[in-house]
């Protein structure tokens, strides 16, 4: 429900960025071809088209070819790490999640942006068919629906989530990027009352059969097992997990520039 350069929210982080360290090159992404078609885009452009066009305009840009930090906030935190496993040139040195839903969302109690009808729409889209090839191609969301009552529906179905998250098999190109990485920095807001559950956001979910009891990352399959590399990053110090007061993506500038921007330098 956001766009790259709106004024009052990726606009201004851009700004304070590059204000903060001087000489500093930032690219917000846009997805589209205005800025219209960008915020639509967050709802309705299926995120494996999103992850290549994002690559595509990384590849392009030649202040980026020795290196970049990438910063997501809410989908774009886990959309930029499928960004990460999937395209390991120019090369991600820093990922800095800002409140990203990596193990997915069972719920959708406080849809963003302005458009309270098609949060309707989305919600009640969700609960009839999340996991229908219709609703997974056109509906962003659904590709990060990841529902504990139907695991089985979820790893079979999910055309993003599941595949990034190496639930239907190891893809070790996946692992080995994703461990190139310095830092996976990952936010999570200790208030949240959007993102459901909040522990999503540090890699932990529900316990599988029941939506009440959730985990931690340390106890998932996917950290025991290792499939994404990430308890071998997490023995390396890779792993950086930091919690915030507040609300979904309500921070103060302050926390910001003590705690985020130095992963920028």
């Amino acid at each position: 429900g956001d766009s790259c350069c709106n004024p009052q929210s990726m606009g201004y982080i851009k700004k304070i960025v590059e204000n903060k360290i001087p000489g500093i090159y930032v690219l917000s992404l846009k997805i589209g071809s205005n800025l219209i078609q960008d915020m639509e885009n967050s709802f309705f452009m299926n995120v494996n088209d999103q992850v290549r066009e994002v690559c595509s305009q990384l590849a392009k840009d030649p202040h980026l070819k020795g290196g970049y930090n990438a910063m997501g906030f809410s989908q774009g935190g886990q959309f930029l790490r499928a960004v990460a496993q999937r395209c390991p040139s120019p090369p991600m040195l820093n990922l800095v999640s800002v409140g990203g839903q990596h193990q997915g969302v069972y719920g959708f109690p406080r849809c963003p942006g302005e458009s309270s009808h098609i949060c309707d729409w989305i919600r009640k889209t969700l609960d009839l068919g999340a996991y229908t090839q219709a609703v997974q191609e056109h509906l962003v969301q659904a590709e990060y629906w990841h529902d504990p009552l139907k695991e089985e529906d979820y790893r079979k179905n999910s055309i993003f989530l599941a595949d990034i998250n190496q639930e239907r098999g190891i893809n070790e190109t996946y692992k080995k990027n994703l461990m190139a990485l310095k830092k996976f920095v990952m936010v999570k807001f200790l208030n949240d009352t959007m993102v459901d559950p909040p522990i999503s956001e540090w890699f932990g979910f529900y316990k599988s059969g029941q939506a009440k009891e959730t985990i931690p990352l340390k106890e998932t399959s996917l950290y025991t097992e290792d499939r994404l590399g990430l308890q071998e990053m997490d023995k390396a110090g890779k792993l950086v997990f930091l919690g915030v007061k507040g609300d979904h993506l309500h921070f103060s500038e302050e926390w910001f520039y003590t705690t985020i921007l130095p992963f920028l330098q």
